[in-house]
């Protein structure tokens, strides 16, 4: 369901029964039309569309070599350094010209081969991360890279794949997890017609997916591209600026002064003008930007030792002068995986019990992080204590997972996991249930019933919520 006032998608998740936010993409318009088809692209077409719309990569925010080079010497503070040497230059005074000009090549040189030295090594991490794909072409599965990937290709998406740009499913159902572009840490069932982003992850099942959005047309790499052309000025230039500025408006209002009293001497304009140049060049500390950047790259090599890749030399200054630090919560202050925070028994049950009908209706040694979460909850004997007849995993369509078990009196039982709403059609009405759920789903814990039963109408057991934990060490990173 599309909420028109914001830029979201309200979903429901089908595991839990509870509406999710999902950001909503409006692609770019194409000229032309996706294909309806599983059929796939020809080779022609393939190369035709890529010629056209370009490779599925996103621009690398990174700046070529020569580019950044320049832009060291292209700045305020490297202003400074510069109007410096033509002012010694007018002055006839070489040797001081070149020291100076030494100064700006080292400072520039030693912030470039420090800068260049990380680019380097995330290079050879990128390397290692190419992406491939199974994609339809010429009615044939291949495997290509990603980056020839273009919009319409029909790709396959399986376990453990990485969805090379924005999709459509067409056929089959996933669980797709999402957590790197939303946030979002429990991944979502997705049938056909949903549609999921350029880098999520593919944790269950196996679809047919056409594309529907290649490189920088994606939403990741939109959102890279904001990056890219984001401007920025480093707080070390800001600091530098800062001291020169002071520095010239004081030496400014004394250069004045002593102007003015060469004009009360008398003295010739041929002596004042290399006075005047000569206090200029005194408010002007040359060396204070290399040792800036000096300073810098001793702490890069610091924590480079750490195992931190400071990307800038600046990076680690604007690091420590930081008031507010906004981190995404998923998989940085929590684990990135559920796990069973409360589990509350009706009456008749209890918790351990409870645990363990979940875990018969849970898939073992799956993929599924609701049901491996459960199985890692539940104590193994209490599961012992059933025999397991039959099991059925979770299905998109009907929204629970059941086992037919035979408990320790040998009467065959059904067990159901799934959403409360879906759960209470099949079960006795519990309006106690009922309270649970909406307290816990109140809290933003992801909620799940298990009923039990011989035949319908079943009973409730109890409910389980299930949260993403915060990391052991979070507490103590946010302190210091």
């Amino acid at each position: 369901m599309k909420d028109d006032s914001q830029d979201t998608y309200q979903q429901t998740d089908p595991d839990r029964g509870q509406p999710i936010e999902v950001p909503h993409l409006e692609h770019e318009p194409m000229s032309m039309a996706v294909s309806d088809s599983a059929l796939g692209l020809t080779s022609d077409e393939a190369r035709r569309r890529l010629a056209a719309y370009g490779t599925n990569v996103i621009q690398d925010v990174v700046q070529h070599p020569i580019s950044r080079a320049l832009r060291k010497l292209w700045a305020p503070v490297p202003w400074m350094l510069e109007a410096a040497v033509l002012l010694q230059l007018a002055l006839g005074e070489y040797v001081e010209a070149s020291a100076i000009a030494f100064l700006l090549v080292f400072n520039t040189g030693l912030g470039f081969f420090q800068e260049g030295r990380a680019q380097a090594t995330l290079d050879a991490l990128k390397s290692r991360l190419a992406m491939t794909a199974s994609a339809r072409r010429d009615g044939v599965w291949k495997t290509l890279s990603a980056a020839e990937l273009v919009q319409s290709d029909v790709v396959k998406l399986s376990l453990g794949a990485v969805v090379p740009a924005d999709v459509r499913l067409i056929d089959g159902s996933v669980l797709v997890d999402q957590s790197m572009l939303t946030g979002e840490s429990v991944p979502i069932e997705a049938g056909p017609g949903f549609e999921t982003y350029a880098g999520a992850l593919i944790r269950r099942g196996e679809a047919v997916a056409e594309i529907i959005a290649t490189g920088v047309r994606t939403k990741f790499g939109r959102s890279a591209e904001l990056i890219r052309t984001a401007h920025f000025e480093s707080t070390e230039q800001m600091a530098v600026f800062r001291v020169v500025r002071n520095l010239a408006m004081f030496n400014g209002g004394v250069t004045i002064l002593l102007i003015a009293y060469a004009v009360h001497l008398a003295m010739p304009l041929a002596q004042i003008a290399p006075l005047v140049l000569v206090a200029i060049l005194a408010s002007i500390p040359v060396a204070l930007p290399s040792m800036f950047t000096l300073a810098a790259t001793v702490g890069a090599r610091a924590v480079a030792q750490r195992g931190v890749l400071p990307t800038r030399l600046s990076a680690l200054d604007e690091a420590a002068g930081m008031d507010v630090l906004c981190a995404d919560k998923t998989g940085t202050l929590t684990r990135n995986e559920l796990a069973v925070t409360a589990c509350h028994a009706l009456p008749g049950f209890d918790e351990a019990q409870t645990l363990a009908m979940a875990a018969l209706a849970s898939s073992d040694g799956g993929s599924d992080p609701l049901d491996a979460a459960i199985r890692a909850a539940s104590q193994p004997a209490n599961v012992a204590r059933w025999k397991l007849v039959t099991f059925t995993p979770f299905d998109p369509m009907r929204k629970m997972s059941e086992a037919s078990t035979i408990d320790a009196k040998g009467n065959q039982m059904r067990i159901v996991k799934g959403a409360f709403a879906v759960v209470a059609a099949i079960a006795e009405s519990s309006p106690p249930a009922a309270a649970m759920v909406e307290e816990l789903q109140a809290k933003g814990f992801r909620v799940i019933v298990v009923a039990v039963g011989s035949a319908e109408p079943l009973r409730i057991a109890g409910v389980i919520a299930l949260s993403d934990p915060p990391r052991e060490d979070s507490a103590t990173l946010i302190a210091q």
